[in-house]
């Protein structure tokens, strides 16, 4: 298996979805499903203010995460999933959604958790240490970073081990773990933006 040398743009999860309108089981997924809710628990608050989610797909996760949100970004390069997410979370008033591709447009404001799920490993290592410097710009006093991505193998500019270890060296010191876990299949770790910081 030959793995992409760049970032993937949005026109490559568009033929995703055009192919299979749920390419990953999100929906339907014993797999998804365990993780989503590991991805919940693993929150140390009830409640955040704002939050960012970048790579939203289709809204399962999204729709999830908004009960314990006051406000909700969630992005998605993909118009084709955006649309599905629409749909996914109508009736959320504290959800927005937004076509974006990191790191190129990047959302301005400060939030209390970003979280990348299944999402790093699509960029490339220059987009990767992009993404960094503007997490931790992005981040509110003490905020939060969440990332859960799948370990195995894949075709993508990254495995899921590269992208979580080269967020982590690109922020340096200034995130610490507060949880980091493995399973068979994937690894979570949530990071907290320093005090000092």
């Amino acid at each position: 298996m030959s793995r992409a040398m760049q970032s993937l743009p949005a026109s490559y999860f568009d033929a995703l979805y055009a192919a299979d309108p749920d390419p990953w089981r999100f929906r339907s997924s014993p797999y998804e499903a365990a993780k989503y809710q590991a991805t919940l628990d693993s929150l140390p608050r009830a409640r955040y203010g704002r939050v960012l989610e970048i790579g939203c797909s289709i809204g399962v996760l999204t729709q999830m995460l908004a009960p314990r949100c006051d406000h909700l970004l969630a992005l998605d390069g993909s118009a084709r999933a955006l649309a599905a997410a629409r749909r996914t979370c109508a009736g959320l008033p504290q959800v927005s959604l937004e076509q974006r591709e990191v790191p190129r447009q990047w959302p301005r404001g400060r939030y209390d958790l970003i979280l990348f799920s299944e999402l790093l490993y699509y960029l490339d290592e220059e987009d990767l240490a992009r993404v960094a410097a503007q997490t931790l710009r992005a981040l509110s006093r003490e905020g939060e970073v969440l990332l859960v991505h799948w370990t195995g193998t894949t075709e993508y500019p990254l495995s899921g081990d590269a992208a979580v270890e080269g967020f982590m060296a690109a922020a340096g010191p200034t995130l610490r773990a507060l949880r980091q876990e493995r399973t068979d299949r994937y690894r979570l770790d949530l990071l907290r933006l320093r005090p000092s910081a």
